[in-house]
Order: C-alpha cells, then sequence, then structure tokens
C-alpha cells in the first residue's frame, strides 16, 4: 500500500471518479478534491492549490474546463511546480489530442521536474451517457456542428484503467499514452449504434455552428459553448482520425469498442424513454 493517498483533482468527473474507485479497491487510499470538498481546490482560485497537495504521494489531474482553453498551461505550469516542491512522486495528466493548447500544457508539466505520465484522449464515449448528449438521445434527436468526420471514440473505462497503471507502476512514468477506441465513427454512426440498442428512432442532424450556440447559449455559460463550438469545427476536422493503441501499449490488452460500450450502457435503462 503507498504511504500516502493519491490526490485525485476532478474525483467527481468522468475519469477522476473511476480511478478514486480503482485505486480505492486496491487499498490506495485517495484525496478527492474539487470546489465543493474540503480542502477545496477550484482552478480559478490558485490560493487552495497549496493545501490540496499537502501530504499526498502522487496526484491524478483533470483541467476544467478544457486543457485547451486560455490559462490552462499557465495553471499546469504552477501546480506541477507546488507538486514538484512539495516532492510528489508522480502526476498523471488527462489531455486531448489534437489541441495545441493541451500539449503545451503536456509540456509545462513534462518540464516541471515532477516524474509524469500523459494519458492524451480522443473522444470519451460517455459523453452520450453522462453528459450533455444524453436529452438529446431521450428526445430522439442529437443536433451537433460536426460533420462526417470519424472520431476514434474511447471508453473512460479505457482512460481510468491506464491511469491506475500509470499510477501504481513505475514502468509509466515519463510516457505518453495516446489513447483511442479501436475504430472511428462518425457521430451519425455512433447515434445510429445507439439508436439500434435501444430499439427506436434516434437521429443525427449536423447543424450549422451558429444555430449551435444559439441553442446552447440560455443552458450554458458563454466559454463553454465557445470551448464546444472549437472542438467541433476546428479540432474534429480530421486530425485526430487515426486509431492509437495506447491502451495496448499501456495495458496489454486492446481498447474497448464503441459497440461494446454501447451493449453495456443500453443495459443500465439510462437511454430509455419512460
Amino acid at each position: 500500500m503507498m504511504s500516502a493517498a493519491v490526490l485525485v483533482i476532478g474525483g467527481g468527473g468522468k475519469t477522476g471518479r473511476r480511478v478514486s474507485e480503482r485505486l480505492r479497491a486496491r487499498g490506495i487510499a485517495t484525496r478527492d478534491v474539487s470546489r465543493s470538498t474540503t480542502p477545496a481546490f477550484d482552478w480559478t482560485e490558485p490560493k487552495t492549490w497549496a493545501a490540496a497537495l499537502d501530504g499526498v504521494s502522487k496526484a491524478y489531474v483533470t483541467y476544467q474546463p478544457d486543457l485547451a482553453v486560455d490559462g490552462a498551461t499557465e495553471a499546469i505550469a504552477t501546480l506541477s511546480g507546488l507538486a514538484n516542491n512539495k516532492g510528489l512522486e508522480h502526476i498523471v495528466l488527462l489531455s486531448g489530442r489534437g489541441e495545441p493548447g493541451a500539449q503545451r500544457a503536456e509540456a509545462a508539466l513534462q518540464a516541471s521536474g515532477v516524474p509524469w505520465t500523459v494519458v492524451r484522449a480522443s473522444w470519451f464515449a460517455q459523453n452520450f451517457s453522462e453528459g450533455y448528449l444524453v436529452d438529446g438521445l431521450l428526445a430522439g434527436e442529437i443536433a451537433l456542428p460536426a460533420g462526417p468526420v470519424p472520431e476514434p471514440f474511447i471508453d473512460v473505462d479505457d482512460i481510468a484503467d491506464v491511469a491506475v497503471a500509470a499510477l501504481t507502476d513505475a514502468r509509466h512514468r515519463n510516457r505518453l499514452y495516446e489513447v483511442t477506441g479501436p475504430r472511428a465513427l462518425t457521430f451519425a454512426q455512433a447515434v445510429a449504434e445507439i439508436s439500434a440498442a435501444v430499439g427506436r428512432p434516434i437521429r443525427y442532424t449536423q447543424v450549422a455552428p451558429d444555430a449551435f450556440a444559439e441553442a446552447m447559449g440560455p443552458y450554458v455559460p458563454k466559454e463553454i459553448v465557445d470551448l464546444l463550438l472549437e472542438l467541433f469545427t476546428v479540432v474534429l476536422d480530421g486530425r485526430n482520425v487515426n486509431v492509437m493503441n495506447g491502451v495496448q501499449e499501456a495495458l496489454g490488452r486492446p481498447a474497448r469498442d464503441f459497440s461494446d460500450y454501447v451493449r453495456a450502457t443500453a443495459a443500465t435503462g439510462v437511454w430509455n424513454v419512460t
């Protein structure tokens, strides 16, 4: 058992929750932090960071809302500098594919002096079941400004498995794992698979970016709308079509297929219309 807890920044998020659960199942204590925990951790309040780092051995770091946004590189540089000063043994950073800002943040971590692992991930499959796309699926239509460009969706359970392997085995230190699913699908194809699994029609509609922003505006802060537009219209331009073998490299097994995710998720009833 590790002598000190592992810090999980974003412990309530899609990947952070799974990383924490897996570590605790191994008997490894975790300190899951967010704005609402004690100690609190708020990316917009650097004064909260030092207390969260006190007395932990390692950290799993997810940045909100995304490493692509302005200020993320500086935040990761400051946090990893603090971690180095406090003697942390290892930081595992969740990053994103095809995002220049995210790659600058990776470089800041790598320059900090703390042993590191970067898990550079494609779009999460679980965005369809644990995010803002659920309401559209229940209503029978997903409308996004994403065209016929395929994306190799990654199951976040695979991300968590890679992160835990990195946190518990020194062989993964100072490695970058680019993790994707084993095949690329367009958003229309992904929605069609979900539609077939639940046995009811669900449409995918490509909408203009302006129309998407207008529809999201009443429900989501402007900075998040702007981020989503960048991800859908800039990052999703074909640069991330290639399937990568980071899951195989880290775990010695293939990544889970999107169809496996759909089958398992449909069985939970999250997409059932009541």
